[in-house]
């Protein structure tokens, strides 16, 4: 089991988490490596908790062992690779200082995840406030809105992503 990891600076806001439902699911973006040969994928690959492909349909491995949410065949070593998804999001909460918390767990075999990319669309809510934010882009590397409710700049910064051993 891994878990990505976020530690991240939140001024007036709390629960960032990833807008991830059956209806509107959020793509997890990485970068994989071959365990077994240590190739790299040369495209960064997208990961739904809630279907594999476009086709909203379990990716089955070969030798009926079973499905996954991302199923891989390493071009250099030809090995199969998978991974599922086991957790729900963990919204990540404010705290100071900024410590490191899961935002979700997954089981991989044979591929390891390098590198994480935010991509799509993040929510939070106002700490004190209770206003709900939407449509947050880390991708920019920094995030900073305006709450209304409380009078008072809000925002997101100096966030570092981690895949670790759960």
């Amino acid at each position: 089991m891994y878990a990505l990891t976020l530690t991240a600076e939140l001024n007036g806001v709390t629960n960032l988490r990833p807008k991830d439902t059956a209806e509107d699911p959020f793509w997890y973006t990485f970068t994989v490596q071959c365990t077994s040969c240590r190739e790299t994928h040369p495209n960064a690959v997208s990961v739904s908790r809630f279907f594999t492909d476009f086709n909203q349909e379990m990716n089955e491995l070969s030798g009926s062992r079973g499905e996954a949410n991302f199923v891989w065949r390493c071009k250099n070593c030809k090995r199969e690779s998978s991974c599922s998804i086991k957790t729900t999001p963990k919204p990540y909460q404010q705290k100071e200082p900024a410590t490191q918390q899961t935002v979700i767990e997954f089981d991989s075999r044979g591929l390891e995840f390098t590198s994480f990319s935010p991509e799509g669309e993040w929510l939070a809510d106002g700490l004190e406030s209770g206003t709900k934010f939407e449509g947050i882009d880390l991708g920019e590397g920094e995030w900073y809105d305006y709450d209304e409710k409380a009078n008072d700049e809000v925002s997101i910064k100096e966030f570092k992503w981690d895949i670790k051993r759960a």
